[in-house]
Formats: structure tokens, C-alpha cells, sequence
């Protein structure tokens, strides 16, 4: 159930956007704003598992209020895909969560520009020449997608046709990567890290590739996204049996403050994890 104080603060502030609607975009787009900074600089998980669905309702609301604010549509995109990743277990409600957070950063990137308007439905040839195209001015709406299209496929990882889209996503964040290295923080080389680290080496993986994009992830975000060096270990270090990088990394993630502008929560989260594998360390290796 939705705290009733949740519930009756966002609906403080959604009712007041009624009325001039240039003030209620510029509202709704900080509002927006404060949600996502609300979540992800939130420390206690349990508070967002319970609270973050009023705000994914609040974000839907606005959307439809003013259903070509790329701003807006973005926030969704990242919001859905954040609570859905985090905090859902149930299969069948993961993937129509994903399918609204994919949904979402594709209309965000169709308002951007046309020609990059349904990039997913693209044959991959044609799909590579488009994302050529893409500009430093095109990089929220298109990391904003890719990241959805990412956690779309993570949610449906029992359909090939969905699998069939990896090499699309890492093509993606190459190019986002390309355009600027640093990007929100190191985060579309996290991405790359976890893509060529889903296999090894002897079934086509590309792991040492992985590792660098893994230690971009943690110079860019200058070691507060304790993400990065947990999916270092659990991505990288155990693929290629090295326990000793394993246990380092992830003692590194038990112990440093979680608290950080724009990684809070995954951070905590992070922590929760890691202890986890290092308990199990043990057995795997």
C-alpha cells in the first residue's frame, strides 16, 4: 500500500499545474526533476520500494498532460526503468514496466529528431549508418532510450528476438561513448562493460574489453558510483575466476559511504549485493 503521506504530497503539487500552461510545463518539469533526485539520493530502500509507484503515476499524469515534453518523457524512461530494475521480481510485471520505461525514451527520442525515430526498428546496418548521424546535441534522448531498451531486454532475457537486439544497444552506447567518453557519469561505459562481459572469451566475448570500460565507469563517476566496481566483480572478475580482484572490489564497495549526488540508492543497493557475493565467494571460486 502506498503511504498516505506519499500519496497526499504529490497530489499537492500535481494539482496546482492546472492552469497557464507554459508555467505548468516549466512546474512539471521541475517537479519531474525533484522526483528523480528524491529517488536515486534516497538511502533507505524500503521507502522507495513502497513510495516510488505514487511518483511513477504522478510522472504518467504529467506525460499525458503535456505528451511532447522530451524532458518529461525522459524522467519516465529513467524512473520506470530504475523501480523496475530495483525493486520488481514479478516476470510478467517487469516486462510491461520495461516495455512502458522503452516506450518512453523512444517517443523522447522520435521528439529529438525524426530520422532517429523508432531506432529499434531498424535492420542493423541501416540502424549503424543513423546512429553515425547522432550529435553531441542528441545524447540525452539517445542514452535515455538505449538505457530503457537495455533494462526491456534485461526483463525479457526468455525471448531470443529480444536478445537479438544486444548488439543494437552496445552499438548504442559506442556511439554515445564516441561523442563524449564521460558521459552522465561514466554510465554508458557501465554499459558497455556489462555487454562484453556477458560471455567469455572462448564463446565470443570480448571480457578484457569489458574490464577497461568497467574502470572508465569508476574514473567518470570518480569512484561514487560503487555500481560500477560491484558489476566489475560480478560481471568481470568471476567470468575470468580472479578472486582476488573479485573480493577487493567488492570490499571496496562494502566499505565506502554510500551517500553521493545521483547514486544514493544504488548505492545502498550495491552494498546489499555485494555482501551477498562476497558470503558466497567461497563457493564460486
Amino acid at each position: 500500500m502506498i503511504p498516505r503521506l506519499v500519496t497526499s504530497w504529490v497530489v499537492i503539487f500535481v494539482l496546482p499545474l492546472i492552469g497557464c500552461q507554459n508555467l505548468a510545463s516549466r512546474t512539471a518539469i521541475r517537479f519531474a526533476d525533484d522526483i528523480s533526485s528524491a529517488v536515486l539520493d534516497q538511502d533507505d530502500p524500503d521507502l522507495v520500494r513502497e513510495g516510488a509507484p505514487a511518483y511513477l503515476i504522478a510522472i504518467d499524469g504529467l506525460i499525458e498532460g503535456d505528451p511532447e515534453n522530451q524532458t518529461l518523457l525522459l524522467a519516465g524512461a529513467r524512473l520506470y526503468a530504475a523501480y523496475n530494475s530495483a525493486f520488481v521480481t514479478d516476470p510478467e510485471r517487469t516486462k510491461k514496466l520495461a516495455l512502458r520505461a522503452r516506450q518512453y525514451g523512444d517517443r523522447a527520442l522520435c521528439l529529438q529528431r525524426s530520422d532517429l525515430c523508432h531506432l529499434d526498428r531498424l535492420p542493423f546496418e541501416e540502424f549503424e549508418k543513423t546512429i553515425a548521424r547522432a550529435t553531441p546535441s542528441d545524447l540525452d534522448a539517445l542514452y535515455g532510450f538505449g538505457s530503457a531498451w537495455a533494462a526491456w531486454i534485461q526483463a525479457n532475457t526468455d525471448d531470443w528476438n529480444a536478445i537479438a537486439q544486444i548488439p543494437h544497444v552496445q552499438a548504442l552506447m559506442e556511439r554515445v561513448v564516441e561523442l563524449q567518453p564521460d558521459f552522465d557519469q561514466g554510465g554508458a561505459q557501465l554499459y558497455l562493460g556489462i555487454l562484453y562481459t556477458l560471455r567469455p572469451a572462448s564463446m565470443g566475448g570480448r571480457p578484457e574489453l569489458g574490464r577497461r570500460h568497467f574502470e572508465a565507469a569508476i574514473e567518470y563517476s570518480h569512484g561514487r558510483n560503487l555500481t560500477a566496481r560491484l558489476l566489475f566483480a560480478r560481471q568481470y572478475a568471476r567470468l575470468v575466476f580472479d578472486r582476488d580482484l573479485h573480493d577487493r572490489l567488492l570490499n571496496e564497495v562494502v566499505q565506502a559511504d554510500p551517500k553521493a549526488k545521483g547514486f544514493t540508492l544504488a548505492n545502498v543497493l550495491a552494498q546489499e549485493e555485494a555482501r551477498r557475493l562476497l558470503a558466497e565467494s567461497d563457493d564460486y571460486f
